[in-house]
């Protein structure tokens, strides 16, 4: 299938498709083709189910994950531990973390990482709504669950530093993470052995 080789709306579908991560434009051609191929079995559910999730999906106003409802399901889940908080870069790690089952506090979501390079400051993070998450009293430990990258390493060196005079505790995931691993790539064995290991900040 070439560049003209099929309607502008094929074509819209390849392009929208190989933004998607690990997804360049052959590989969208060939998803493109076997959905087209299955249209009753893959292309027609697919385009339902994410126009359902279109309509229900949320940002969660407390912790940044997304979800059907706001606040999200981990936040209202009773069962969960409301005086631990991990911190972490992305919802994907969020889904790393549950699927591997080693934690059972609520969550906050930076959303990215400090980074020079890209331009990413402080601003970006959303501390703000951490530090209001603290004001209660009820919050014992934040456990800084980032990537073992420099972004990774430079981010909660500064979230720590801002945190240190409100009181709580500070942690980090310790031996298990290896140098330059992103937690949604890491089996559940390493994220246990990182959680169980993890260390003061500071």
């Amino acid at each position: 299938m070439t560049a003209n080789s099929a309607g502008p709306e094929i074509e819209r579908l390849i392009s929208l498709l190989a933004r998607l991560p690990g997804l360049g434009p052959r590989s969208a051609r060939r998803v493109a083709l076997v959905l087209m191929k299955r249209k009753e079995a893959l292309l027609d559910p697919l385009v339902s189910a994410m126009q359902d999730v279109g309509r229900v999906i949320r940002t969660c106003s407390v912790c940044g994950h997304v979800d059907t409802s706001d606040p999200c399901t981990i936040c209202t889940d009773a069962r969960r531990d409301p005086a631990t908080i991990c911190v972490v870069e992305d919802i994907g790690d969020v889904w790393a973390l549950e699927r591997a089952g080693v934690f059972r506090g609520r969550y906050h979501v930076l959303g990215g990482l400090l980074s020079a390079l890209d331009g990413r400051g402080p601003e970006t993070l959303g501390l703000p709504r951490l530090i209001a998450r603290l004001g209660d009293g009820k919050v014992t430990e934040i456990i800084l669950a980032l990537a073992a990258t420099v972004d990774g390493q430079a981010t909660a060196f500064y979230i720590s530093g801002e945190l240190a005079a409100l009181g709580v505790k500070v942690t980090r995931l310790g031996q298990g993470l290896p140098f330059g691993g992103e937690l949604g790539w890491l089996d559940d064995g390493t994220l246990t052995a990182a959680f169980r290991a993890r260390q003061s900040v500071g």
